[in-house]
């Protein structure tokens, strides 16, 4: 067996769990993150030898692949969750259905918006670090991250009406004018 096996077979014993993770957050799917990290796996053991920096370059051919699967297919699969009854002693009814709510929503976005959501916040990777995984410039990634929070704020938000800016709730209407009721001050 090469040295270059022994590395590879070490590093996906190491970090398998961390890919996976990244996976599942991509496709929102247990068994299609187990899926894109194989085909991934396979892809990178091929130029192993090569590749610098193992984790960066794995992320990348898994963005990749998970975006050339979604253009593929561009078919919604419709998720439906049917809880076993347990008997714990906690509730978990909340977090599950909060879970739940954020991969609909996160389903919802783009897959590149979705990687740099994943990169970004779940990941923890820097701006910097994210544009040269996606290959593109910090400020795509700054505006890709700001719609995509934007767009889950909104999906994931409750019936309750939109805050009022600061400013716009400071300051008096002008005297004269009309407001939203059609009766002026």
């Amino acid at each position: 067996m090469a040295v270059d096996d022994e590395h590879f077979r070490e590093f996906v014993d190491t970090r398998y769990m961390d890919l996976l993770r990244v996976a599942y957050h991509l496709t929102g799917s247990a068994q299609d993150a187990e899926d894109l990290v194989q085909a991934a796996l396979v892809k990178v053991m091929r130029r192993w030898r090569r590749v610098d920096d193992p984790m960066a370059y794995l992320r990348r051919v898994m963005i990749n692949q998970h975006i050339s699967t979604w253009r593929r297919q561009r078919v919604h699969e419709v998720v439906t969750a049917i809880l076993p009854d347990r008997s714990s002693t906690r509730d978990m009814t909340d977090a599950v259905a909060e879970r739940h709510a954020l991969y609909e929503a996160m389903r919802e976005l783009t897959p590149r918006t979705r990687a740099v959501i994943v990169l970004r916040y779940v990941v923890d990777l820097p701006e910097a670090a994210v544009a040269a995984t996606l290959g593109c410039s910090v400020g795509s990634v700054k505006s890709r991250a700001s719609r995509g929070l934007a767009r889950l704020r909104l999906a994931l938000a409750s019936d309750a009406p939109p805050p009022v800016p600061a400013s716009a709730a400071a300051r008096p209407a002008p005297t004269g004018t009309t407001t939203m009721t059609g009766a002026t001050p």
